[in-house]
């Protein structure tokens, strides 16, 4: 069975689940997938550009970004220029073999709010590892923020 984690709150996958298009399929024929009504979602491999999906952001409700394996990071850019430069704020799924509990913490601070969990994952040890950590060395996505922040504020140098 699939596994969805979406802030925190575990779900069977159903059939309810909005369509997800490659982003070559929606690229091709905009107006096909625009036209028919309903939720619309979008998966992202890792070689695709973000910016060939920008200006179709308003009729998608989910992007999938595909980690197919551990070792597979493009995904992480990917969300967080989704977020953070083209503001996209529908659903925004981790999807794949490489969606493994010890990284939706790391995913999660990149704008990620939804995981499907790789086959073999334990869904409640998954749940359990986006709280497991309380502070971030870094900035991150504001949907989920650590207790505090290590060093809140950069170091400004001494003025002359």
């Amino acid at each position: 069975m699939r596994y969805i984690l979406r802030r925190r709150e575990l779900e069977a996958a159903g059939a309810d689940e909005a369509p997800l298009v490659p982003l070559n399929e929606l690229s091709a024929d905009p107006e096909r997938w625009r036209s028919r009504g309903g939720r619309l979602g979008v998966r992202l491999a890792p070689a695709d550009a973000v910016e060939e999906l920008a200006e179709r952001l308003a009729v998608v409700s989910l992007v999938a970004v595909e980690f197919p394996s551990p070792g597979e990071g493009r995904g992480y850019s990917q969300a967080r220029l989704l977020r953070e430069r083209f503001g996209f704020r529908g659903e925004l799924r981790a999807i794949g073999a490489g969606v493994r509990q010890d990284r939706l913490f790391l995913l999660a601070r990149c704008g990620f709010d939804a995981f499907e969990l790789a086959p073999g994952e334990d869904p409640e040890a998954a749940r359990r590892a986006l709280a497991r950590y309380d502070v971030a060395y870094q900035p991150g996505s504001p949907l989920l923020e650590p207790r505090r922040q290590r060093f809140p504020r950069a170091l400004s140098a001494p003025e002359a």
